[in-house]
């Protein structure tokens, strides 16, 4: 009743009172790129000085299978869903 009560507000509360009750934090970020970062990113990739770090790679098919993995919290990298 409270959802329907107070609507998008009442997900949002009900979803900050559960992460309180989870030990893992997740953080979201809206990146807004250039043209002047995408090329220095490029060329830092390019010459190696950094690399992206993939732990594990998964079909689209396997999705299922890659979430419950990230979901166990061991992932060292980035989990990657092949389409």
């Amino acid at each position: 009743m409270t959802n329907r009560l107070l609507g998008p507000l009442g997900h949002i509360i009900r979803s900050k009172l559960g992460a309180l009750r989870c030990s893992q934090k997740a953080v979201f970020f809206i990146a807004k790129p250039n043209n002047a970062d995408l090329a220095v990113l490029r060329e830092l990739i390019e010459t190696g000085k950094i690399r992206p770090v993939i732990d594990r790679r998964y079909e689209l098919r396997e999705i299922a299978d890659a979430i419950r993995y990230m979901g166990e919290g061991h992932t060292q990298g980035k989990v990657v869903i092949t389409l």
